[in-house]
């Protein structure tokens, strides 16, 4: 949602940027595509008309693609925007599970958005994406999986690195991992210089990875070279072919109930 032209050359903000570079990872090997849809200023949109040619790109070039969309609370507060894109049916849709502050700007999620967001998501057969950024995200997804709000499968996003969270240190990273119920699947993401250590320690101890420029614009710590995010999709396979490791694709997702409940119906 931040990256601008301005900032990096390589962020893709038209929907053809957006299908393109997805494809380019794709054809490298990803399992899900979380993905922020743009407005023609490049400023972020909550338009399901936006999203749906994204969608059709995908669809597509990348038939068996895990689609996840985004509910961000960033750019605007209101149910109806939120979770306009849930009406399309993407396979999956990110709930984060509490307010939070970034450097520079507040996610506000009330626990009566995220309960009326899962509500929603459930209806129209949304797996939800569970993003955590500090441990009582994860403590309240675990209420609401104990109060049936949140119906499985279950796959939680735990973000390392944002300044009023969790720190990409071990001891964090462990405790955060040590409250995810066992049989769960679960990706690690660090934020800004903390992307590399936590998609490596992700690789090593066997969990998912999420990666890309919504996360880190740089290649390297120094801040001399703009990544583009075919770029860190290799890097990451490189990693996991050091660690004789490979990825899951989409299709194998999927066969675990990864996918619009409601589409795979029909």
């Amino acid at each position: 949602m931040l990256p601008t032209k301005n900032m990096t050359p390589h962020v893709p903000i038209t929907p053809s940027e957006i299908i393109e570079q997805t494809h380019e990872a794709f054809e490298l090997g990803i399992t899900i595509a979380h993905m922020h849809a743009r407005d023609e200023d490049g400023a972020p949109t909550h338009r399901s008309s936006v999203y749906q040619l994204i969608f059709e790109g995908l669809k597509k070039h990348c038939p068996e693609l895990i689609l996840c969309a985004s509910s961000s609370g960033r750019n605007w507060s209101d149910f109806e925007r939120r979770s306009e894109v849930i009406e399309l049916k993407p396979d999956m849709c990110s709930l984060t599970l509490s307010s939070l502050n970034f450097a520079r700007q507040a996610s506000t999620n009330s626990p009566e958005m995220i309960v009326k967001l899962a509500e929603k998501m459930n209806d129209f057969g949304v797996v939800p994406e569970l993003e955590c950024f500090d441990i009582g995200m994860i403590n309240y997804g675990n209420y609401l999986i104990d109060k049936g709000i949140l119906k499985g499968p279950y796959y939680w996003n735990v973000l390392f690195g944002n300044i009023a969270g969790l720190q990409a240190d071990f001891l964090q990273m462990g405790t955060a991992l040590r409250m995810i119920p066992s049989g769960h699947h679960v990706s690690l993401a660090g934020l800004g210089s903390a992307q590399l250590p936590v998609n490596a320690a992700a690789i090593a101890m066997g969990y998912g990875v999420r990666i890309g420029m919504e996360d880190n614009i740089w290649w390297d710590n120094g801040r001399t070279k703009h990544a583009t995010n075919s770029e860190l999709v290799q890097r990451i396979h490189d990693l996991l072919q050091i660690h004789q490791k490979r990825h899951m694709t989409s299709s194998e997702f999927r066969s675990m109930g990864f996918e619009n409940r409601k589409i795979s119906e029909v």
